[in-house]
């Protein structure tokens, strides 16, 4: 996500590096070099331009000219305006003080706006406690009523439905009364798309706004559109007067132009962005998060949300116990990676770590079947196996390697690396972590 913009940014930023004072010269460089990395990335000129100025301006600064450290003076205020630029804090979906909550997805076919349809749904229900619906008002796209109801069911959420021979606009009404029937408080609806924008589509649209009085119209865009993605988001602005974005396909090859432009030319901010395409691979937009990781400053805070997500924390407390006790087993390993695995891809999680190195990580693949291999092995294991792995002899290795379609020398590996970490955990818990801060040179 984001990567080719981080790059070319970090370029940029070394114009700035080891100078004790900057020159206007410098500034005037560096911004050059932060206008191409720009333009590249699809942002829209006039924001480019306007971005430009305002970091100009800040830069030419006596803060700036006089700092002992110029450089990081520079990367803290394009910070600054990045954040600024794309809204400044996160925006959250309001909640009628009067259920249901009427909530209009919208945008062009192929944005994901029916798979989002499902993921707000189960955001919502997860995050929020609430008891969603979803209203399919998609009446021409062939099986698209069936592609939410499929979606709507593996997030367990209902899906009204009348068919595809009614009026969307009757179909919205009728949803929003069975909401109220049944105590959904959430109604969210999908509305049909196309190839692209015309005027019985935004009529269709503005006679559901009408009909339905929507407490959010949010706008559903592909970000790896760039610049068109824009230019469809100030259409959709101008028609219907939507009340936020949620910016699909993050996790894809992204330029970034979208996610730097649309709060500038709609007005509107982005609320939610898609990053994957599991069902819960949906996060509210945080611009200084965003920023951050174009930055390359890792992102800390989502990395901590994750983690708290996908952590039992009465089993983490029953995993201290034991760390302490010495008493971590394979059983125990294996928990862990499945913990571990909600959390998401692993070089996504690694790249939320401030420090880490954006471009070493570009090429990193790590094989997360490498996880589910490894919880093959164990689970190949009986429970006294796991818990005492010293007993493992050769014909027990032969035993679990057939089991899980391993090689003996698979198992020996997972054994060898678990005994590693035993011995580690071990010389910590015995001395108070005391050798291990004299070998790393620690006081």
């Amino acid at each position: 996500m984001l990567e080719s913009l981080s790059e070319k940014l970090s370029r940029a930023f070394s114009v700035f590096k080891n100078k004790g004072k900057l020159s206007e010269s410098d500034i005037k460089e560096g911004m050059r070099q932060i206008k191409l990395a720009l333009l590249e990335a699809d942002v829209n000129f006039k924001v480019v331009k306007e971005f430009i100025n305002s970091v100009s301006e800040r830069a030419v600064g006596q803060q700036v000219m006089e700092s002992l450290v110029p450089s990081q003076m520079i990367v803290k205020i394009v910070n600054e305006e990045l954040t600024s630029l794309m809204g400044g804090q996160a925006e959250k979906v309001k909640f009628s003080s009067k259920p249901p909550t009427v909530i209009m997805l919208v945008g062009l076919q192929g944005a994901g706006k029916t798979t989002h349809c499902a993921k707000l749904a189960k955001f919502f229900k997860d995050k929020n406690e609430k008891r969603p619906l979803l209203v399919a008002c998609d009446v021409y796209r062939p099986a698209a009523i069936k592609q939410l109801q499929v979606v709507g069911e593996s997030v367990g959420v209902p899906v009204f439905t009348m068919g595809d021979k009614l009026s969307p606009v009757d179909i919205a009404k009728a949803g929003i009364n069975h909401a109220i029937k049944y105590g959904n408080d959430v109604v969210i609806i999908d509305t049909a798309g196309r190839l692209h924008i015309d005027e019985e589509l935004m009529a269709e649209l503005q006679n559901i706004k009408a009909a339905v009085e929507p407490n959010e119209i949010l706008l559903t865009i592909d970000a790896m559109l760039g610049q068109d993605a824009v230019n469809v988001a100030k259409t959709f602005n101008e028609m219907l007067d939507i009340t936020g974005v949620i910016l699909t396909k993050l996790d894809g090859d992204t330029r970034g132009g979208a996610a730097l432009s649309v709060k500038y030319v709609t007005g509107k901010p982005i609320k939610f962005c898609g990053v994957g395409e599991k069902m819960d691979a949906l996060e509210i937009f945080h611009p200084d998060r965003m920023a951050q990781r174009i930055l390359g400053m890792g992102d800390v805070l989502t990395l901590i949300e994750k983690a708290e997500s996908a952590l039992d924390m009465k089993k983490a407390e029953e995993m201290e116990r034991k760390l302490s006790e010495n008493q971590f087993t394979l059983a125990d390993y294996l928990d862990q990676l499945d913990q571990l695995k909600r959390m998401g891809p692993i070089e996504n999680v690694l790249k939320m770590i401030p420090g880490a190195n954006a471009a070493a990580l570009k090429d990193v693949q790590v094989d997360d079947r490498q996880i589910d291999r490894t919880k093959a092995i164990i689970q190949s294991m009986t429970p006294k196996e796991r818990n005492k792995p010293s007993i493992i002899n050769s014909s027990r290795k032969k035993r679990i390697a057939a089991g899980c379609g391993m090689k003996v020398e698979d198992i020996n590996r997972l054994l060898k690396q678990f005994e590693q970490a035993q011995k580690l955990m071990k010389q910590f818990n015995r001395d108070g972590g005391k050798k291990l801060s004299r070998r790393f040179g620690i006081r």
